[in-house]
């Protein structure tokens, strides 16, 4: 379980990334392709730190929404 951040970009496209993943981000024309398309990101990023026997980062997160 990974946690995502989905928000609108500026050419219409949702952009989603992982925090836990630095560097892995991705986007979709809607949110569903978005979610769909951050989901191959992420295990292809997992299986590429596998692959060079390097440590998977643990998933750490808090979520919080501030009201300005």
């Amino acid at each position: 379980m990974r946690e995502v951040i989905l928000y609108p970009g500026e050419d219409g496209y949702w952009v989603v990334e992982c925090p836990s993943l630095p560097g892995c981000v991705s986007q979709g024309k809607t949110k569903r392709e978005a979610i769909k398309n951050i989901k191959e990101a992420i295990s292809c990023y997992i299986h590429a730190l596998e692959e060079d026997s390097i440590p998977v980062p643990k998933e750490k997160f808090a979520v919080s929404v501030v009201v300005v």
